[in-house]
């Protein structure tokens, strides 16, 4: 009878894999066909002479209430001047983030066939790191100087845990939380559970969109973090229902388990040290997987469904 299950399971993970396989070559041949248009060496190359035909090319990069003078000085300014050339020799050959673009507006086309690719264009932007990526229904910006690695020298007073995935291997994926946002249903966000879901949603769209990405890399997490939350998924969802947590409103929650931070608090000694943040976002992405799992919905379906249908249409149950 084991021997019967097994081999039931090994011809269902095979036809799950062929099928896959399938979808993934289909999705290929979209071919989006992206270019680059590099912007950040655009404007460090410009002179005085070439700044006005510059500004009628890119008139959004340029804010009216300042003269050229302004951008010239701008452009000879030290730190600026060591920005630029910091950026172009991490990202001398973009080829690699091309082709991860490109292989993400394939998937957006496959599951949003009104998705038009925008033009995209790289900027630096002083390490604003809370606008890495702008997107619109026509551009997408990318600020290249968030994406040094994190341990670059200008990243030294950011908070580890913010500066812990400014890499060249994150770009794609904080562009696809982008148009995640723009193509998800927010209603408004009350309880925990509400927040979970949410995020849930965010997560499982680049399970989608990036499927050439790790789950630790969709994340944010490293594999270590990644590794410490599977092994006390059980624990995690345990103290959310033992406490009510999930229909709470308490709106110190999202600070706690939702936001960006180093740890997630559950204000116990034993295991806050040692816990990734965010672990509520982590809970939200295992229900919202498994409500796929069980239930016959399309993405675009699942991402306008309340927090309600997801939960009550879902069996959930975390790893041990």
């Amino acid at each position: 009878m084991k021997n019967a299950i097994l081999l039931f399971s090994v011809v269902l993970l095979t036809i799950s894999c062929k099928k896959d396989n399938t979808l993934q070559k289909n999705i290929a041949k979209i071919n989006t066909d992206i270019k680059i248009e590099r912007f950040d060496r655009l404007f460090a190359e410009a002179d005085s002479k070439e700044l006005p035909k510059l500004k009628q090319a890119y008139p959004f990069m340029f804010s009216e209430k300042y003269s050229d003078s302004f951008w010239i000085a701008k452009k000879a300014d030290t730190l600026q001047i060591q920005l630029f050339n910091e950026v172009d020799i991490a990202f001398t050959n973009f080829n690699d983030v091309e082709t991860e673009i490109e292989s993400l507006f394939n998937h957006l086309k496959y599951y949003f066939p009104e998705f038009n690719p925008p033009r995209i264009i790289t900027v630096t932007n002083d390490v604003d790191y809370r606008n890495r990526v702008i997107v619109t229904d026509t551009i997408a910006v990318i600020a290249l100087d968030n994406y040094l690695g994190s341990d670059h020298e200008f990243y030294g007073a950011i908070p580890k845990y913010i500066r812990a995935h400014f890499n060249k291997e994150q770009l794609v994926v904080d562009l696809a939380d982008a148009y995640a946002k723009k193509y998800i249903y927010q209603s408004q966000k009350r309880t925990l559970l509400d927040e979970m879901i949410y995020s849930g949603k965010l997560l499982y769209f680049k399970d989608k969109v990036i499927p050439f990405k790790t789950d630790a890399e969709r994340m944010g997490y490293s594999p270590e973090q990644l590794t410490w939350a599977i092994a006390n998924e059980s624990y995690i969802w345990r103290y959310f229902v033992e406490r009510e947590l999930l229909f709470s409103t308490d709106s110190k929650l999202p600070s706690r388990f939702i936001n960006p931070a180093p740890f997630t608090k559950f204000y116990l000694e034993e295991i806050d040290a040692d816990s990734p943040g965010r672990l509520g976002q982590y809970i939200g992405w295992q229900i919202v997987r498994a409500y796929m799992q069980q239930n016959d919905v399309a993405l675009k379906d699942m991402l306008i469904k309340s927090t309600e249908d997801i939960f009550n249409n879902t069996k959930f149950k975390p790893r041990k």
